[in-house]
């Protein structure tokens, strides 16, 4: 996959940055260099995702290295936080407080005066579809309305760059719709995202641009294009539902298209075929005529969750040379 080069001055920059946790690592010798636009960091639990973020935020400081942010050392920078905003991954509120009263501190904090503070924050919380409960305490609030808020505060004081840590988090089917729609609308005005998520399908909603990142060091980087063909290449664990699950498998056997087959269930209860492939780019290619062939319907095709799991162990196979 392409190294992404900078134009101009990089909105992030990592060089050879290295932080350790005591003799835990928690980002290894990353160097990166992103021009603006959104970017999806990709990424199992504990990859180093938040570090990186935390990181970028001036949260933390490099054991070795340098990074900066909209060509500024993030580090003790109050004027480079005026124009970034964070969504973080944890709760980090004040139950007993009214939604519309946090926003509102937080944006007094940015410099706005106190009635500009409260207008705006009613603004941002409409923006965000939390106007009928702004006036209610956090403690009353839903995950996804609760996310919805740590948005609103994050676009308050219309930042540059919007830093986002797992912000699809709670949110229902109906609730991330509006939450890519808000996000994209952000975007439009020229601003810059950078979201983490361990999930492809969430950011690829946003941009198609991405950082893979595991056990600490940047894997690759790319397009989603880019990032699904090397999902081609890796061992994948694939589910269908099919009129002839069970002579649909044999065949796949019979033509070494897979290595190993099962039968599961459904949440519905119905067989489910589930084949372990190291040929997804084959199998992909011929399963439409063997299908036809063998007069069998396919109802449903789909990666297990873990796809991405193997992708970035694979990835990380490769980086130790055992591949």
């Amino acid at each position: 996959m392409r190294e992404w080069q900078a134009q101009a001055v990089s909105m992030i920059e990592f060089e050879n940055v290295t932080r350790l946790y005591g003799r835990v690592m928690g980002v290894n010798d990353i160097s990166v260099s992103l021009p603006s636009g959104a970017w999806g960091l990709l990424g199992p639990n504990g990859a180093g995702k938040s570090t990186f973020l935390n990181l970028l935020m001036g949260q933390l400081r490099p054991t070795r290295g340098k990074v900066k942010v909209l060509g500024s050392n993030p580090r003790n920078n109050p004027e480079l936080m005026r124009r970034i905003g964070y969504c973080p991954g944890f709760e980090g509120m004040y139950a007993g407080v009214a939604g519309l009263e946090w926003v509102a501190f937080l944006l007094r904090m940015q410099g706005y005066a106190g009635q500009r503070a409260r207008q705006r924050a009613a603004e941002v919380m409409e923006t965000v579809g939390m106007s009928d409960a702004m006036l209610r305490p956090i403690s009353s609030y839903s995950r996804g309305m609760r996310q919805r808020t740590r948005l609103a505060q994050a676009i308050s004081h219309e930042p540059e760059l919007l830093i986002l840590d797992e912000p699809f988090s709670g949110l229902d089917p109906v609730g991330r719709a509006a939450m890519t729609e808000l996000l994209r609308n952000f975007m439009t005005a020229g601003r810059s995202i950078i979201g983490a998520s361990h999930l492809l399908h969430e950011i690829e909603a946003l941009t198609q641009s991405f950082l893979l990142i595991s056990g600490g060091r940047l894997l690759a980087s790319g397009t989603a294009e880019e990032v699904h063909e090397l999902l081609f290449d890796v061992p994948m664990e694939i589910h269908i539902r099919s009129s002839s699950p069970r002579r649909l498998g044999a065949v796949l056997l019979e033509r070494e298209l897979v290595d190993s087959v099962r039968m599961g269930r459904s949440a519905a209860g119905e067989e489910v075929l589930i084949l372990s492939t190291r040929h997804t780019g084959e199998l992909s290619r011929i399963l439409p005529q063997l299908v036809t062939e063998q007069g069998v319907r396919i109802f449903e095709l789909k990666t297990a969750d873990d796809s991405l799991q193997s992708l970035f162990s694979s990835l990380m196979k490769i980086h130790r040379g055992e591949m």
